[in-house]
């Protein structure tokens, strides 16, 4: 127990100085581990292979006798059975899926490789560790991992030094890649959250991932869940292996769900719509079978508690989803100007000013054509009367699960914000000021337009940035906590780069 703790509490400090940094330094462990298993395999196929073909014969014998007692319904479950035992390997292919977004452009094509990459190394690495443990015939030892068994068989006939120093450092470059498997959580915990929290499942303020404040909560909530776990448990494997492998297969059955139903409702659109439906439709019936069945086998072994504590943050999501959708129907009070600001757009324009790019210049962050932009725009031409010239209207269009459905929906999404933009121009020049739009979409709200108002920052020097922030009525410590303070964060990034930022309030 003292040593898992220390070494969660490792694992946190080393992600909290950045994932760069938490990676590289895992890189050897990676290598030292290919390598001695890698010649392990080599060395205990090319010293057996005159014992492959009983080998071969050993084992269809064996998969026959097994079919005599169990029949094939008995072997397909026991081949399940052993395939759900295995869990652990999703380890890297989770961690690839949650960090997409982090990968090297073009980010789906690389994915797709390292996917390609990890299946032919597991498969490479599971078969050849296989085919050794059938021609050393190895056996179970208390004690002992079967890698452990087979490394020592396999030295059994080298001078006592280097066969000790091998196993030493074959089983010491396993354990530390067990422990840079642990790292998935840290590096795509925070992550997840923000996805979650750009949908309003979780607190919305998790959402800008630039923003280092809540890059380190997250990596923080991450190594203190593992704590309390490791405490809760006393560092019971067997309950802990439970908790994982179910949590795996939930999520592999949901997103096996997600992309059946994907293909379904694309099948007009989709030329080969059949061949994906049919492979995530077999991942789908796998994934899912597997879930219940170890529901059902662990349940008292630790199954029943896995299923209270993510039932219980299922519960906990929907609850806070039930919260922004109530604080959604107060914000439609302030949706009643935008019939009247459409209205008065459309109406016969004013010849708008010249672009001047020395003079002062207004620059409005929005995110859409709704009340809040309305709120914020006529509180800047009410608090500065006459002061701005020019009238830049600047948003960004995220990315989350409502829109992230393919290249066609992205560029959906490009063309609303591109519009909604366009009708806040509209209204500023038909008040005759010069007005234009700069819009972009994105992973992080923060970082892009940061990024978009160094450029505006540049063109016109005398800029002064505004955004609006909601103000409530009647805040409690839950709402404090749940609701988007992307505005502060935005601040802090400006007044980084040097770049006047003025946050208006709107009282709701």
């Amino acid at each position: 127990m003292p040593f898992a703790l220390a070494g969660t509490a490792l694992l946190t400090l080393l992600n909290l100085r950045g994932v760069k940094e938490s990676v590289l330094l895992w890189v050897p462990v990676f290598f030292m581990f290919i390598g001695t298993h890698g010649f392990g395999i080599l060395y205990a196929v090319t010293t057996h292979l005159g014992v492959l073909p009983q080998v071969v014969a050993n084992t269809a014998h064996d998969v026959s006798a097994a079919h005599g007692q169990l029949g094939w319904l008995g072997m397909f479950l026991l081949l399940l059975r052993a395939y759900s035992m295995g869990a652990g390997t999703y380890t890297g292919i989770e961690a690839v899926s949650n960090g997409l977004p982090i990968l090297r452009e073009p980010r789906a094509a690389t994915g797709k490789r390292t996917m390609l990459y990890m299946a032919a190394s597991l498969a490479l690495t599971v078969g050849g560790l296989l085919l050794a443990y059938l021609l050393f015939r190895v056996a179970p030892e208390d004690g002992k991992t079967l890698n452990a068994v087979l490394f020592g068989e396999l030295t059994a006939s080298w001078p006592a030094g280097p066969g000790k120093t091998f196993v030493s450092v074959a089983m010491l470059s396993a354990t530390a890649l067990l422990f840079v498997a642990a790292q998935a959580g840290f590096l795509d915990g925070p992550r997840v959250l923000a996805n979650m929290a750009l949908d309003r499942w979780f607190p919305t303020r998790f959402a800008t991932l630039s923003d280092r404040f809540v890059a380190q909560n997250g990596v923080l909530l991450m190594g203190g869940a593992a704590l309390v776990v490791l405490l809760a448990t006393h560092g019971a494997v067997g309950l802990l292996v439970v908790l994982y492998s179910i949590n795996v297969f939930i999520t592999f059955s949901l997103s096996q769900l997600g992309m059946v139903r994907h293909w379904w409702t694309h099948r007009a659109t989709e030329p080969r719509w059949q061949r994906k439906l049919l492979t995530n439709g077999v991942g789908l019936g796998l994934t899912t079978f597997i879930l219940i069945s170890l529901s059902v086998e662990k349940f008292w072994a630790g199954g029943w508690v896995t299923l209270l504590l993510t039932g219980s943050f299922v519960a906990t999501a929907f609850l806070i989803r039930r919260h922004y959708r109530g604080t959604a129907q107060q914000l439609a009070r302030l949706d009643t100007l935008i019939p009247a600001i459409t209205l008065e757009a459309s109406a016969p324009s004013t010849v708008p000013l010249a672009c001047d790019p020395s003079a002062k210049t207004a620059v409005m962050l929005v995110n859409g054509f709704n009340g809040l932009g309305i709120h914020t725009l006529l509180s800047v031409l009410r608090m500065f009367p006459g002061v701005f010239r020019n009238f830049v209207f600047v948003q960004v269009g995220v990315v989350d699960a409502g829109n992230f459905k393919g290249a066609g929906e992205i560029e959906n999404l490009r063309q609303h914000i591109t519009e909604a933009t366009d009708r806040y121009a509209s209204y500023m020049n038909q008040k005759g000021f010069y007005a234009e739009t700069v819009s972009t979409v994105g992973h992080d709200a923060v970082s892009e337009a940061t990024e978009l108002a160094e450029q505006v920052a540049r063109r016109f020097p005398q800029a002064v940035f505004f955004g609006g922030q909601l103000v409530f009525t009647s805040e409690s410590r839950l709402g404090r906590l749940l609701h988007n303070f992307t505005v502060f964060a935005l601040q802090r990034e400006f007044f980084r780069n040097g770049l006047p930022f003025l946050i208006v309030p709107i009282r709701v």
